[in-house]
């Protein structure tokens, strides 16, 4: 076999390595993290296993056990989501390194300058551009959402706990 053969195989094998990890703990769903203020000043933390008819079903973080919070009990929820900004700045440098070394080579290399410093010039200075974007971008992908319950109409909660029911590890739950 050919050095080209081998580095095709080569490829092939890293990129099943890295890829084979995600397909395995992509069929694990997880619901959403949530924290429950009552109303009496309580907090609850916890994975949000299931919506039922009038609560909420969670797995408490610190002890693993199931909780339930009723809506009557409930002053607001917290869906609390994992920060974006670090995808977001990789991939705002990724376009922006790919649109400046496009750039820098369409630029006519000069006696000082060649077209791979123009490239790399380009890289830089308009990945770095596109990195602090998508940092930017990311970050407000990534902000908590607060769904006040407390005062709310029997229609509002009804539409509330839909909209939960989705981010839930059973969403189905009957």
């Amino acid at each position: 076999m050919n050095q080209k053969g081998k580095q095709f195989i080569s490829l092939i094998l890293i990129t099943s390595l890295l890829i084979l990890p995600m397909t395995l703990t992509a069929n694990e769903r997880r619901g959403a993290d949530l924290v429950i203020l009552k109303t009496d000043s309580n907090q609850v933390q916890g994975e949000l296993i299931a919506v039922k008819e009038n609560s909420l079903l969670l797995k408490e973080h610190d002890s693993g056990a199931d909780v339930t919070a009723v809506f009557g009990e409930i002053r607001s929820i917290k869906i609390v989501k994992k920060s974006k900004s670090g995808k977001g700045a990789l991939y705002g440098f990724g376009i922006g390194a790919i649109g400046g070394s496009l750039y820098g080579l369409s630029i006519e290399p000069t006696e000082k300058v060649t077209r791979f410093q123009h490239a790399l010039t380009g890289v830089i200075f308009i990945g770095a551009m596109g990195a602090l974007a998508g940092l930017i971008v990311g970050g407000f992908l990534g902000m908590d959402k607060t769904i006040q319950i407390e005062g709310k109409s029997d229609a509002e909660i009804k539409r509330t706990l839909e909209e939960l029911r989705k981010k839930a590890r059973v969403p189905d739950f009957q």
